[in-house]
């Protein structure tokens, strides 16, 4: 409770010097998982967009905005509880964030229902993305099998014959790996699916260097890539087999893996070694205000305010018809820190993305390495030829 009350007072301060018993001229409802395991994953993202809204001056299109924190808890039923006030009681003009793919799954009929917009910048599980896509679900992020079929795609072009791969039980786990063997011709020695809140990795790792591969493939979000990555060099497989991974090594994660985590490859569409200088300007404005590095999760939340203040001000701060806001946002033009952004057809970006291998710094810290640059270029994800949207 004293965290609900501690955001509250957050989001006045985000609206500026507005009279007490005003309203904001836009209200965004921002949920995201900020308990358990993966709490880092939706603090990354809330933190981020609040980044840009303080850059912004607490405005969006040049208006004052109110943000409304709601904690998710990685719960499908908490999140329709959440939703639905969000919608019913706070009257938002947007909902952001979004974490997990199985909570976003169980929200579209409410999406369906409303024609409020929702901007995930997080989960992308596939159906949302084909036949599900709707006119006012916009993601920012990717959608979940894309980073992994552009990782499937470079093991492939480095000769990789042999891997084994493990992610979480649930749809976004799923997808990673489903995307991961669209691009990947080699021999899969292991799909290993583990408990979303599993910790102990021993008896996976286990399984991995009995089956002797050449590389492996990972999946894991928040406490449980941390847990995964110190246990995977503990148990002396980092020398033996290296490591991939997509969406797992980031943001704050990076610090506590400590020295386990030099070597591993990522990929992604943006992650801090990103050498534009608008990247470098938020990652120095992320770590100064945190004091920690940024994650992707924040610059997809970053990207996603940035999107909603030039949406608003291409309506002239007046966002109560809904239906057009929705064809703002679609049209939307900004700065996006990976670069080119635009909506596909389905709402989900068209981008591009790259490998990048995590280096000791000269500071001892460590840093993003760019080893291979547009592995997949001006990428549209694969389902979105299953959406009827234009």
């Amino acid at each position: 409770m004293r965290t609900k009350f501690k955001l509250a007072a957050l989001a006045l301060t985000l609206a500026g010097t507005l009279p007490a018993l005003a309203a904001a001229d836009v209200k965004v409802g921002f949920m995201a998982t900020l308990s358990g395991p993966s709490a880092a994953v939706g603090q990354d993202q809330l933190d981020g967009f609040q980044l840009a809204l303080e850059q912004l001056g607490g405005k969006l299109g040049g208006v004052p905005a109110t943000l409304i924190v709601e904690d998710d808890h990685q719960k499908p039923d908490t999140a329709l509880t959440s939703a639905a006030r969000l919608i019913e009681r706070e009257n938002v003009d947007v909902i952001a964030g979004l974490t997990f793919a199985h909570v976003l799954m169980a929200l579209q009929p409410t999406i369906a229902q409303t024609q409020v917009p929702f901007i995930g910048t997080v989960a992308g599980p596939s159906p949302t993305a084909g036949k599900l896509c709707k006119p006012n679900l916009f993601i920012t992020s990717w959608q979940s099998d894309t980073p992994a079929e552009a990782m499937g795609k470079y093991l492939q072009d480095q000769g990789v014959k042999r891997v084994s791969l493990l992610t979480p039980n649930f749809v976004g786990g799923k997808d990673k790996l489903s995307g991961f063997k669209k691009t990947y011709e080699g021999k899969v020695l292991d799909e290993i699916y583990t408990p979303l809140n599993q910790l102990d990795f021993s008896a996976e790792l286990t399984q991995v260097s009995s089956s002797d591969p050449d590389a492996v493939f990972m999946f894991y979000p928040g406490a449980l890539a941390i847990s995964f990555v110190r246990q995977y060099r503990q148990a002396g497989l980092a020398d033996k087999y290296p490591l991939y991974s997509a969406n797992s090594i980031e943001g704050a994660g990076v610090a506590a893996m400590g020295e386990a985590v030099f070597g591993s490859k990522v990929v992604d569409t943006w992650t801090p070694g990103i050498e534009t200088q608008r990247s470098k300007d938020f990652v120095a404005a992320y770590e100064k205000k945190y004091n920690r590095l940024p994650s992707a999760y924040a610059a997809f939340s970053y990207d996603a305010a940035m999107l909603l203040d030039a949406a608003v001000a291409s309506m002239k701060g007046d966002v109560s018809d809904k239906k057009a806001f929705n064809a703002a946002i679609k049209n939307a033009k900004f700065e996006s820190l990976r670069g080119d952004f635009r909506f596909g057809n389905n709402n989900y970006p068209v981008q591009s993305y790259h490998v990048f291998e995590i280096v000791k710094g000269d500071d001892g810290k460590a840093r993003f390495k760019t080893i291979a640059k547009d592995v997949l270029k001006d990428q549209a994800d694969s389902y979105a030829a299953e959406c009827t949207m234009s």
